[in-house]
C-alpha cells in the first residue's frame, strides 16, 4: 500500500517496490487516504495522465491490486458524507477505466436517529436504545447506500473490497456478511488482521468462515500487551501514550505474531482459494517507513509457498 511510504514520490516509491520484490501496488485515492500518488480527478478526466500512471507501474514491472478510498460516506454530516461518497464513486469509475478490479473502502457509520454530526459507532445491546439505533443506521442507512453503490460497481466491473474496521459498521466477519447478504456478491472483504486480532477474533478461523467473501489483503500486525490488556481491557482510549504503555498497537509483520502464524495465514487463504495480493500497510509508530515495508516483505517472502514466484531485488 503506497500509502505507506506517503513521505517519498511516486517514481521513487515504485522504484523501491521494484527493487524489493514487490509485485503489485495499492494506490491511495482520497478520503483517509491522503492520495499523495495519484490526483483522482486528474486521473478521470485525462487519458493520458492514466497512460502515464499505467507507463510508471507496468514498466517497473509492478501492476495496480486496488485503488483505496476509504473514508465515511454515512457520516452524520452530509458535506462530509457527500464528499466521500463521490470520492468512492469516483475511485470506482477510475478504477473500471485502469481496469484494476478491486476498490479498498469502509463502511462508513453513521450518526444516530435523533441527529447529530458525530459518528456513533453501537457495540453493545444494552441499553434497549442501543439496538434500536444500529438497526436504524443499516435500514436507513447502511444498506440503501451500500446497495446503490454495488450497482455502480458493478457497471464498472470492479469489486468492493470491505476493510472491517472499529468505528464503521462493519467490523468484524460478521457484519460483513451481514453486508453483503444485502448488497450482493459486489461486496466482499479487504481482510486486515491487524483491526481483529485487537478485538479477539481469531483470524484464522475467519478466513475460513469468509472464504470466497475475501477479494483483498492487508498484511498488517497488532501487538497486544498483556499486562496492559488486563488492566484496563483493550478498549481503553490511550490516545498519546507511546505504543508500549497501551492495551494493543499496530506493529510491523513478526512483531506482534511471529512467522509461524503468518505461514499458517497464508496457507487459509490458499485454501479458500485467495490467489490475490498481501498488500503491506505500514502504521508502526516504533519503525520507520522503510525499514517496516522491507521486513514485512521478507517476512512474507519467507512464509509464502516456493511455487510463488518473485522479482528479484
Amino acid at each position: 500500500m503506497t500509502d505507506s511510504l506517503r513521505h517519498l514520490p511516486r517514481e521513487e516509491v515504485l522504484d523501491r517496490c521494484a527493487r524489493w520484490g514487490i509485485q503489485s501496488v495499492e494506490l491511495g485515492t482520497g478520503n483517509f487516504s491522503p492520495a499523495p500518488h495519484v490526483d483522482l480527478q486528474a486521473l478521470l478526466r485525462d487519458r493520458a495522465e492514466r497512460e502515464r500512471l499505467l507507463r510508471d507501474v507496468r514498466g517497473r514491472g509492478l501492476r495496480i491490486s486496488a485503488l483505496n478510498c476509504s473514508g465515511n460516506p454515512l457520516h452524520p454530516r452530509s458535506d462530509v458524507a457527500s464528499r466521500h461518497a463521490q470520492v468512492v464513486r469516483d475511485t470506482v469509475a477510475l478504477a473500471g477505466l485502469l481496469e484494476v478490479d478491486t476498490v479498498v473502502t469502509m463502511s462508513g457509520c453513521p450518526g444516530a436517529p435523533g441527529g447529530g454530526d458525530v459518528p456513533n459507532w453501537v457495540v453493545s445491546t444494552w441499553p434497549p436504545e442501543f439496538v434500536e439505533a444500529v438497526e436504524w443506521q443499516w435500514r436507513e442507512r447502511v444498506v440503501p447506500f451500500w446497495q446503490e453503490m454495488a450497482d455502480w460497481a458493478e457497471r464498472h466491473g470492479v469489486r468492493l473490497a470491505v476493510e472491517m474496521h472499529p468505528g464503521q459498521c462493519v467490523y468484524n466477519p460478521a457484519t460483513l456478511l451481514r453486508l453483503r447478504q444485502a448488497a450482493g456478491p459486489r461486496v466482499g472483504a479487504n481482510l486486515d488482521p491487524s483491526h481483529l486480532f485487537w478485538q479477539g477474533v481469531d483470524v484464522l478461523d475467519t478466513v475460513r468462515r469468509l472464504g470466497g467473501a475475501i477479494v483483498h489483503v492487508h498484511a498488517k500486525d497488532t501487538r497486544l500487551d498483556g499486562p496492559n490488556v488486563r488492566r484496563d481491557g483493550v478498549l481503553h482510549l490511550a490516545a498519546g501514550q507511546p505504543p508500549a504503555q497501551r492495551p494493543w498497537a499496530f506493529r510491523t509483520l513478526g512483531l506482534g505474531h511471529d512467522a509461524f502464524f503468518w505461514a499458517q495465514f497464508v496457507d487459509e487463504l490458499r485454501q479458500a482459494g485467495y490467489a490475490g495480493a498481501l498488500s503491506v500497510e505500514h502504521e508502526d509508530e516504533v519503525l520507520s517507513p522503510e525499514d517496516g515495508v522491507l521486513r514485512s516483505v521478507h517476512l512474507l517472502r519467507a512464509v509464502l509457498p516456493q511455487d510463488v514466484s518473485f522479482a528479484q531485488p
